[in-house]
């Protein structure tokens, strides 16, 4: 009847997306930008703003380049969760995301993604410089197309090939203040790629059934639990020699030295006993170490910058 209020079937039937409050709509599209993975990004490209130079950078061009790196970081975020949809909503750590359960509709996703993209490369053309602004679109690039659309779902190195634009932070900001791309730059960049591949095969291990579910060729689907724990443990060894780096090529000091060493003996045991001993739980305190161990080791790297040349 005309006027009558929607049946139970009708309400169910009805498409997620059409009933949404505009504060809800903020937070379903704030989710498209994975919050979390963003901030680790801009954290560690205002790390390399900060390490291009002795002392503070202009904050109108770090101003910029932050919100710029962020608008262009979570564009390449909600282009994966558009592209992913599918395999999301088959995963139990991603089938909750907006553009999985279809609260947010493709279109919706793409547009949003394009007009962050669109607002961040603007802003750091014109008012940073081109350099950044083109590294920027190309990490995007690396990351939204290369990886997830080709790497991801064709090789079991997606995480290790497809981690190279995952590294560029500290690459844009520090192109971001000097304008170039200088050795100390690439240094960190490396230290990055190397962290990657330990970092994501924790998760996978202890999320395997999920990617199997997915489809995704990640490497314990593919070569099994025990291979991909001696390779966990393999890179981590690696990057603890990548690590020192810094410090060897008189870019910082013994304090950054000390808590590369600690931060990375940390790493290595978690890795060395996820190889002899493997549980979940252990895959999962692994994976959150790595995070910690990222973070402390470039705060190290900024302590060190600006306190060693005062002692």
């Amino acid at each position: 009847m005309t006027g009558s209020l929607p049946t139970m079937s009708e309400t169910l039937t009805r498409p997620a997306h059409a009933a949404a409050s505009f504060p809800s709509r903020v937070r379903q599209f704030y989710a498209l930008t994975k919050p979390r993975v963003v901030q680790l990004i801009v954290f560690c490209a205002v790390i390399g703003m900060l390490m291009a130079t002795p002392g503070l950078p202009d904050w109108r061009v770090a101003l910029a380049a932050t919100a710029g790196i962020w608008l262009v970081a979570a564009a390449a975020a909600a282009f994966n969760c558009l592209v992913e949809q599918g395999i999301d909503s088959r995963m139990a750590r991603t089938a909750w995301r907006p553009s999985a359960t279809g609260q947010l509709t493709s279109t919706q996703t793409f547009v949003f993604s394009a007009l962050l993209c669109a607002a961040g490369s603007t802003l750091l053309y014109f008012v940073v410089n081109p350099l950044t602004m083109w590294l920027t679109f190309a990490t995007f690039v690396g990351y939204a197309v290369i990886y997830t659309v080709v790497l991801k779902p064709l090789t079991p190195q997606n995480i290790v090939i497809g981690g190279a634009s995952g590294a560029m932070p500290p690459v844009l900001g520090w192109a971001a203040v000097r304008g170039e791309v200088g050795p100390e730059a690439l240094i960190m960049c490396l230290i990055i790629f190397l962290w990657t591949p330990p970092h994501f095969w924790a998760l996978a291990l202890y999320r395997a059934e999920d990617y199997r579910k997915s489809g995704l060729p990640m490497l314990p689907v593919t070569h099994g639990s025990e291979f991909t724990r001696l390779h966990v443990l393999l890179y981590t060894l690696v990057l603890f020699a990548g690590t020192l780096l810094p410090f060897i090529s008189g870019m910082s000091g013994p304090i950054y030295l000390v808590a590369a060493v600690l931060l990375g003996a940390g790493f290595t045991g978690y890795a060395w006993k996820l190889w002899r001993q493997y549980s979940d739980a252990l895959a999962r305190k692994t994976f959150r170490f790595s995070i910690l161990h990222l973070s402390l080791l470039f705060a190290a790297l900024l302590v060190d910058h600006y306190l060693w040349p005062l002692l």
